[in-house]
This record gives C-alpha cells, structure tokens and sequence, in this order.
C-alpha cells in the first residue's frame, strides 16, 4: 500500500496540469503491442551511475522513439537539493498541500460537506471513543490476537506495535487518497479512488501492492470467520440441548462458517452497492450495535451490581435506540447518534440492573487475578503514540 502513496507524491509533483497528458508507465513483453511511452522524462541519478544509467536510456529510448531521457547526474547531496525543489515525494506533498489544503484540516467546520461523518470537535469529544472503545478493547476480532500472546507482557508490546502500525495509515490511505483528489479529479465515486492509484503504478510493483492487499483482506476474513464461529459454537450451540461432544462443536463452527461467508457474499451488493463510500456505511451500520457492547463491558467491569438482564436491556436497547434517533434525526452525524445511544444504553442497563435481582456467584466478573501492571517501555511507547497524535491534531487542526 505503501508505493501506492509513493506514488501519488511522484505523481503530484511530477505531474503536468493536464489530466490527459499523463503516460502509462507499465510495459508489457508479452503482448503483441508493447505499450511505449511518450514525453519527457528527467532521470536524477548519482554522477557515478553515469555509465549504468546512460546505457538504460539508450535502450529504453529505442524501444520508446517518441520519449525524450534527460539525465541529471550529481553528487547525492546535490540531488537532494534539487529533488526538494521540484520532484519527488517531498515536492508531491507540497503540492498536495497546495492545491487541496482543505483535505488536510482534521476538524471540519458544520459547512464542510464532509460534517456528517466526521463532526468537528465530535471526532475528539463524542462516540468516536466509543468505536475506538469498543473495536481496540472489546471486540473479540482484535483481542483474540492479544489472549495468544503467551503472557500479559507480550500482549501489551503486541498492543502498542499495533498503535504505532495505526500512526502510519494516514500516509498509506489518506494521502494516496488525497493525491487521487489531484490526480484523478472526475472520479463518480470516491471508493474509485485507491483503484485508480493503483493503475498508475508499474508492472511487477501493481503485483506486489495487490497481493498484499489480499493478503490483509484474507487475513481479516480469517480472523472474522473465527470469532463468528466461537460465538455461536461456545455461547450459543453448546449451551442448549444435552451436553455436545468436541466433534459436534467443530462440526457446527464449520457449518456456521460456512453460512456466514454465503450471507455475505448474498448480502455484500444490496447492503453496500449503492453506498458512495463502502467502509462510512460499515461504520454506520457499526454504531447501531457498537454502544451496547461497551456499555455491557464497562458495566460488566467496573460495576458489581451489573447482571445479565442490564446486559440484555444494553445490548437490545443500543440497536432499537440507534433506530429511532436515526429516525427522528436523520441529519444527526452518526458519531453524535453513537455517544448519545451509548449514554442511553448505560443509563438503560443500569436501570434494569437496580430493578432486578442480582444473581449471587453468576453476575461477576472475577479481576482480581488480572494483573494491570505495564512496564516502564510500554508507558514510554504509549507516551510517544499520544505525543504524536497531540502534534498532528496540532499540525492539521
């Protein structure tokens, strides 16, 4: 995903004003018309390669008669200089920055067209905490990574490596995104604009950059599967009924498994087909459930009164809830709906919880064999992450 944002900033910098006076770059020697590059095209390479490079262009200028190669050989300190002044990712940046400098402002005002999903000061102060809660501490596709860790310590340096993988997503999707604003201006859709960073990328990197594009999807697919059939498995099949064999339980993840991927595979296009943007609508469709889940394990963790039937009222009122305010407020931005129906879902399960009787030795959750210590590396590495966001918030407010 990486060179895809490579690219982009070359891109951007190198780039004419002229959308249709870009050239292809790939080239293919099996096909019967070799696609051939035409323009010029500036090569700043080190003086010692003066040699190696002006031997490639010969031949590259052979096979493509209607390119023109200008090199520009000098000292690597030389190079630097100039590749900061007009080429290169720093120069793409740049022109990033001037050309759409209002994609790079984190907190939108209510005139921005893009409020809706991501509300201003909302992002920092409203249910964003809670999606962030509930898919980083509670959701069991995360944590199933962090319970193999052979101890706690190991866990928490897994926990925090991932925090510093996150930093880095706004320079693998949001600016390759940002350059495609640039880039490819005219696109219908905005999900059209990582496919089309893609295609300007060369024969041999395009394959590298998809086959690890599916080999992420794969491997959430996975862990997806996983969870979905331990659930059902463990919390739903073997609790009714007599008493299952191992067999059974394996048996009956298999088929869940199995029934999960078709509904999916049924459901994907009416659900998210003729949504503008795929992964919004997910979030979206996220918060009706989302609230529910951390109020049952806040409740569940810091309050000992919480039983099952506050669980259950949490859990069915976040949904029924989410339906009505979305209802009723259809132009409420669905992070604003998720920390209100969050609120609502506490003050629910707390409720029932007071109005029920508690069940002694059932409704508890034991900690007190649970170590929370963390070492003084992990304390320092949460502190950088938070020191990092603080600056980019700052950066980009």
């Amino acid at each position: 995903m990486s060179a895809v944002g490579l690219l982009g900033f070359f891109g951007a910098a190198c780039g004419s004003d002229d959308p249709g006076s870009a050239s292809p770059t790939p080239t293919t020697v099996a096909a019967p018309a070799p696609t051939t590059v035409s323009g010029g095209v500036t090569v700043f390479a080190a003086a010692s390669l003066t040699a190696a490079f002006t031997e490639i262009g010969d031949a590259f200028m052979v096979q493509n008669p209607d390119a023109n190669v200008t090199f520009n050989f000098a000292a690597s300190s030389e190079l630097v200089t100039q590749i900061g002044e007009g080429a290169g990712w720093i120069a793409g940046l740049e022109r990033l920055q001037t050309e759409a400098p209002e994609h790079f402002r984190m907190i939108l005002s209510p005139d921005n067209p893009s409020y809706k999903e991501l509300p201003g000061l909302g992002v920092l102060l409203g249910g964003l905490w809670v999606m962030h809660f509930s898919y980083w501490g509670f959701n069991q596709y995360i944590i199933q990574r962090a319970l193999a860790a052979k101890n706690i310590a190991e866990a928490q340096k897994g926990v925090l490596f991932a925090a510093g993988l996150k930093i880095l997503m706004p320079v693998i999707v949001v600016l390759p995104g940002i350059a495609a604003v640039v880039l490819q201006p005219n696109l219908s859709r905005a999900d059209e604009a990582y496919p089309s960073m893609m295609s300007l990328l060369p024969t041999g990197v395009l394959g590298i950059v998809f086959a690890g594009l599916i080999a992420a999807v794969v491997s959430s697919l996975a862990s997806m599967i996983n969870s979905i059939s331990t659930i059902f498995t463990l919390d739903l099949y073997a609790r009714f009924g007599s008493e299952r064999s191992q067999a059974e339980l394996v048996r009956s993840g298999r088929v869940v498994a199995g029934v999960a991927m078709l509904a999916a595979v049924l459901l994907a296009r009416p659900l998210l087909g003729s949504f503008d943007q795929a992964f919004q609508a997910i979030q979206n469709y996220t918060g009706y459930f989302t609230p529910g889940i951390v109020a049952i394990f806040l409740m569940g963790l810091l309050w000992k009164r919480a039983n099952e039937a506050g669980a259950l009222a949490a859990a069915g009122g976040s949904f029924v809830l989410s339906i009505i305010i979305g209802a009723l407020l259809p132009e409420l931005p669905f992070i604003h709906r998720v920390g209100i129906v969050f609120l609502l879902a506490i003050a629910l399960g707390v409720g029932v919880s007071l109005l029920t009787k508690p069940a002694p030795g059932k409704d508890f959750i034991r900690t007190d064999d649970v170590g929370f210590g963390t070492s003084r590396g992990f304390n320092a590495g949460a502190v950088a992450v938070v020191a990092v966001l603080v600056a980019l918030y700052a950066a980009f407010w």
